[in-house]
This record gives structure tokens, C-alpha cells and sequence, in this order.
């Protein structure tokens, strides 16, 4: 018997349909990313180095050597950075803090669900419609290759229209009251009046609808206190960090009577800069890396190079870790893709659960300071400081770090008397061989950048092509059909990264404008006159940032405001960045809501109390380190200072 179709058959296939071109936007995009600058880069070394060869040769190397240099490439990452968002709002995926749930029941978790959702859906609504002004009135349509840039940004609205309807129908209200979810989308609309005045009228808003304007502005300017101590505490409870910065920018801004529509500016100028077009693909590297068999062969490499030392199996869960953070950029995924391998190897060579459960989560974040780190890259950009020289000045302070722990773990190697190994040659030369294509991935991206010869973002794009050669094509852990698999689980982390990203900067202009940095130093050096008391005070500060928001969000919205302290306090611009990345990573291990031990206690499925038990020793020695990085400028300067001489 033939099934009758259901009138709601179509309607679902249709958003199946669009769904899957929505993923396909997104993940042309982000190959088209990985390509170009390789492409780029080829045509750019064949150009300098050969002079005589076949015109039309000649030509389609000019043609990739724009490419890989040209507008494209950064529009593209704004095309990948709303559809990734698009997708992590979909899959509910966006960075969060959850602190509340985290500590509550069903019964306060379905409440707070409600108003997250409604709350994002009236902030994104606003955001959207900030969008349309910004393209109408100040973008030209210069072309971008052969399509004008208005059809690039048209992406905006269009993103940000989808993540509202979106959030509007994840919000868990169910029956006849679900036509209230959509009530944040017209609330929104309507408190986006200015710009749907500006949207009709342009520049010549007639004096009634100026009348409307004004009381809005009153109305915003008002509510300014109470609206942001309800973003704070609802960023808190659980909502996307993106829209709780998306709503200070936005009530702040309307406030202090503020065009709204700079919202979509910064958007569109934080994704297409060039600055961030390596974000995705070092991450996309990170997931490629994590999704094959590279973590147990570089695990079997390093257990057969050290296990015969006493601390051995130490040594090689810090430095994989490390390895595994650095190209991620996050410290989540590290915890989660390599936990449960590494925790069984330490039980495996009778290390103790506690000891191991504890390890693993301090050092999830550890490798945040070698290049080609994301957190090191925002650094350089939000002080306007060369990555280059940002590198570098990580590279001691991250060794330090890592040997800090590894003594610490051979010191209780040896008191617990954990049993070493016999060293196998044939074993250690037969686990190089495995391994070697993903030990060489470090020293090719480190030549190739520090040499000059390749730019970060085409290290970037050789590292995902790389490992897409080698984790596809020659260890074939990955099969073609599983690369789509790859891109779903980075692309949350990308559309996460770049939705904050564009959004701190729409908030990072506000603080700016208002001169806030400036005044916030002058005040701090009328209270403060020793610059090692500031030092300690940031040390604090700094934990309860990384306690509380993410790493991506904190150095792009707080370093800038607190960059000129820097200069009044005489402290070097590469130092106060390592400083703040070494305190945000202690932040992810300090309770109460340290990021790490949440992850910890759902990765190994331990109470977070005893999470936080496991890895108190760990995060005492971490702390001497960074108050040892805090006081002894040189181990961040010394590199930088010895390159520039």
C-alpha cells in the first residue's frame, strides 16, 4: 500500500534542502580558504623565481597570486564566519558560561532556557536589522573579484535573521504558547525602529519619526544600568556569550545615542580582515589532527621515547596536550578528543586515578602559548602588536610551563614508585616512523613562518592542507566520505570563535569611543603608584576574566582597556600579552567555574567538586609560574628584543 504523504512532508524536506546548502556555503567557503593562500603562495615563489615560461602558464599563476592576496579571501571569511554561526546556533553549539545550570535543577534549567532563548532571539533580531542601513548607505558596491561587496555583506542580515528564528524556535515553550517564542522577534523589530527609520529615509529622517528616535534613545538610556546588570547575570545563566556582548554593545550604544548600525560595521570589518582569516584553519588543523589516529600514534611515539624515564608517560601526555591545545586553540577539545586514551595509558602504567584525572585537566590548556596559537594571534591583533614578535615571546613562558609540570610529575613518579620500561629500539624507530609526518607538521609551519617566507595565513592554509594530505591520503584514517564529519565538529568551535570576535569588537569600539582605556589608566595611577602592586591586581583580576568568559572574548574586549595601563606602568606590550594568556589559562582551572573542571567532570564523569579536588596541586603550580612570568619581564621580552636586534 502507498503511503499518503502529510502536508508537513514538503515544508521538512525543504528545510533539509536548505540546510544542506547552507552547510555546503560554509564548507566551500572555509576549502576555498585553505586553497587559495597555498595557491597564492605557489604562484608567488614561481613568479620570483622563474622568469621565462609559457604565457598562459604565466597568467593563471598572476591569477591564483591575486587571489591569495586580494579582498576574496577575507570576504570569504566573513561568508564562512555567518554561516558557521548559522550552523552552531543550529546545533546549539555557541560558547557559553552555565554557570547557573551547571549548579541547578530541571525545574530552574527550563526557565532559564526560555529566557536565554528569547533574550538571544531579540538581540540577534536587532542585529540583523543593524545590518540593512550599514549596506545601503555605506557600502559602494566595489567588486569584490566579479561580485560587489554589497552582496558579500548581504550575509549579515541574513545571518543574524536566521540565528534569531532560530533561537525563537529552540526555546523550549511548547503547545499553543509557542507563538510567544516569536515575540522576541517583533519586540526586536521594533526597538530597531532608528534603523528601519534610516533604512526608508536615509539621512532625511522627517522630524516625526525623529520624535520616535529621540524617545527610544530616552527610553535605552534609562534602562542602560539595569539592562546590562541583566545581560550580565543572564551571560551567566547560560546565553551565548556572542549576543550577551552583541546586547552591551548595542544597549550602550543606544544610550549614548550611538548610530546602531556600527554593530554591522565592526562586523563587517572584523571578518574581512585578514588578521582572523587563520582562526579557521589552524582549528580546522586542530580537528583534522583529532578526528584521525595522529593522538595514538604520537601517544605510542612518545611513550616508546620516555617511558623507560622515570615520569616518562608524564613527559608524553604534556607535551601531546600541548601539541593537540596549540593547533585548536582550544582547551576543551583537547580534554575531550584525548582524555580518555591518555587517562587509560596513566591507569595502564598504575598511575593513580586522582594524579591522572588532575593532569590531564591542568594541562588541557597548556600549549595556548607556542604559535601558531589562536589566543597569541588575537593578542598581536588587539594590541596592535606583531604576531611575529607575540611568538615569540610565548616560547619561554610556555616551555616553562610545560617542564613545571613534568618535574612535578616525575617528582611523584618516583614517590609513588611507578614502574619505567624497558627502552625498545625497534619499537621507538617503528612508532617514529608512524608518527613522523605529524611530528614534522611543527617544525615546517615554525620554518615556514619564522623564515619569512610563507605569512601566517598561508602557514594556516599549508597546515590544513598538510594534514588533510596526510591524515586522508597517506595514514587514510579519515575517508573522503568522513571529511564532512571533520568539518561538522570544527565548524561550532569557528562559528563560536568568529561570532564572539565580531561582536567584542562592536563592544571594543564603544569602550574606545568613549575613551574609557584612557581614563581607566589615569584613575588607576592616582590609586596605584607601585607598578608591581598593579601587577598583583591584574594577576586577580585576570583569574576571575578567565573564570567567567572565554578566552577569545576576554583578550579582545578587556586587554584593550587595559593596554594603555600597560604603557602608564612602563610594561612591554609582548609581556603584557603573555601575562594575560597565562592568567586566562589559570582562570580555566580555577574553581567555581572554572571552564576545564566543567569539561573535566563530564569527560571522565567525576563530581565537579572532586574535579576541583583532583587538580588543586596542579593549579598551585601553574600559579607560581604565572606570577613567576608576571615579575621576570625577560623570559616573555628576550626572544622579541634578540629578534630585533
Amino acid at each position: 500500500m502507498q503511503k499518503i504523504k502529510s502536508h508537513s512532508e514538503k515544508p521538512n524536506r525543504l528545510y533539509r534542502a536548505l540546510c544542506r546548502i547552507e552547510e555546503f556555503i560554509c564548507y566551500f567557503s572555509l576549502v576555498c580558504l585553505a586553497l587559495f593562500p597555498v595557491l597564492g603562495a605557489l604562484a608567488r615563489l614561481y613568479y620570483t623565481n622563474v622568469t621565462d615560461g609559457p604565457a598562459l602558464l604565466a597568467d593563471i599563476v598572476e591569477i591564483f597570486s591575486e587571489m591569495g592576496a586580494s579582498d576574496i579571501l577575507t570576504h570569504l571569511l566573513l561568508v564562512a564566519g555567518l554561516f558557521a554561526g548559522m550552523l552552531t546556533t543550529k546545533n546549539q553549539n555557541h560558547l557559553a558560561i552555565s554557570v547557573v545550570q551547571n549548579f541547578t535543577g530541571e525545574k530552574v534549567r527550563r526557565p532559564i532556557a526560555v529566557w536565554s532563548g528569547l533574550l538571544s532571539s531579540f538581540i540577534a533580531t536587532i542585529i540583523a536589522w543593524s545590518a540593512v542601513p550599514f549596506i545601503k548607505i555605506w557600502l559602494d558596491g566595489r567588486l569584490i573579484g566579479f561580485i560587489p561587496d554589497v552582496v558579500f555583506a548581504a550575509v549579515i542580515p541574513l545571518g543574524y535573521g536566521v540565528t534569531a528564528i532560530r533561537f525563537a524556535l529552540q526555546t523550549p515553550i511548547r503547545g499553543k504558547a509557542r507563538i510567544l517564542s516569536f515575540s522576541a522577534i517583533i519586540v526586536g523589530s521594533l526597538a530597531s525602529f532608528p534603523l528601519i527609520a534610516k533604512i526608508i529615509w536615509g539621512f532625511d529622517v522627517p522630524d516625526a519619526a525623529y520624535v520616535v528616535i529621540d524617545a527610544c534613545t530616552a527610553i535605552a538610556s534609562f534602562i542602560k544600568i539595569p539592562a546590562v546588570a541583566i545581560l550580565l547575570v543572564s551571560a551567566l545563566a547560560g546565553i551565548p556569550l556572542f549576543t550577551a556582548i552583541g546586547g552591551l554593545a548595542l544597549i550602550l550604544l543606544a544610550a549614548d545615542g550611538g548610530e546602531l548600525d556600527v554593530v554591522a560595521n565592526q562586523i563587517y570589518a572584523t571578518l574581512t580582515s585578514d588578521s582572523f582569516i587563520a582562526i579557521p584553519l589552524f582549528t580546522l588543523t586542530g580537528f583534522f589532527l583529532s578526528e584521525s589516529k595522529a593522538g595514538t600514534r604520537l601517544v605510542a611515539t612518545f611513550k616508546a621515547l620516555f617511558s623507560w624515564l622515570p615520569g616518562g608517560m608524564i613527559i608524553a601526555t604534556v607535551v601531546i596536550c600541548a601539541f593537540f591545545t596549540t593547533f585548536t586553540g582550544a582547551s576543551g577539545v583537547t580534554i575531550l578528543a584525548l582524555g580518555g586514551v591518555l587517562l587509560t595509558i596513566l591507569r595502564d602504567v598504575k598511575y593513580k586515578e586522582k594524579f591522572s584525572i588532575g593532569l590531564l585537566t591542568s594541562v588541557g590548556s597548556i600549549g595556548l602559548l607556542f604559535p601558531p596559537s589562536i589566543p597569541i594571534i588575537l593578542v598581536g591583533v588587539a594590541t596592535q602588536t606583531n604576531i611575529l614578535h607575540v611568538f615569540l615571546g610565548g616560547v619561554i613562558p610556555g616551555i616553562l610551563l610545560v617542564i613545571t609540570v613534568i618535574i612535578f610529575g616525575i617528582v611523584a613518579s618516583v614517590k609513588t614508585k611507578i614502574p619505567v620500561e624497558k627502552f625498545s629500539l625497534k619499537e621507538t624507530s617503528v612508532a617514529l616512523r608512524r608518527a613522523a609526518l605529524e611530528i614534522l607538521l611543527p617544525f615546517i609551519l615554525i620554518i615556514g613562518y619564522f623564515s619569512g617566507v610563507l605569512s601566517l595565513v598561508e602557514i594556516g592554509a599549508v597546515a590544513v592542507l598538510y594534514v588533510f594530505i596526510v591524515e586522508v591520503a597517506i595514514h587514510r584514517d579519515i575517508s573522503l566520505k568522513n571529511v564532512v564529519r571533520v568539518f561538522q565538529k570544527a565548524v561550532p568551535i569557528i562559528g563560536g570563535i568568529l561570532s564572539i570576535l565580531a561582536l567584542s569588537q562592536a563592544l571594543s569600539y564603544y569602550i574606545v569611543d568613549t575613551q574609557a582605556p584612557e581614563n581607566f589608566a589615569r584613575w588607576m595611577q592616582t590609586a596605584v603608584h607601585s607598578k608591581y602592586l598593579f601587577l598583583l591586581l591584574l594577576n586577580l583580576a585576570l583569574l576571575v576574566v578567565g573564570c567567567l568568559m572565554d578566552i577569545f572574548s576576554a583578550i579582545l574586549i578587556v586587554l584593550p582597556l587595559i593596554a594603555p595601563l600597560g604603557v602608564a606602568y612602563g610594561i612591554d606590550p609582548v609581556h603584557l600579552g603573555i601575562i594575560f594568556i597565562t592568567n586566562l589559562e589559570l582562570g580555566f582551572l580555577t574553581p567555581p567555574v572554572g571552564m576545564n573542571l566543567f569539561l573535566a567532570s563530564y569527560r571522565f564523569e567525576k563530581p565537579f567538586t572532586v574535579i576541583c579536588r583532583y587538580v588543586l596541586p596542579f593549579l598551585l603550580i601553574q600559579l607560581a609560574v604565572v606570577l613567576l612570568v608576571t615579575y621576570v619581564p625577560g623570559l616573555s621580552t628576550f626572544l622579541p628584543r634578540l629578534l630585533s636586534r
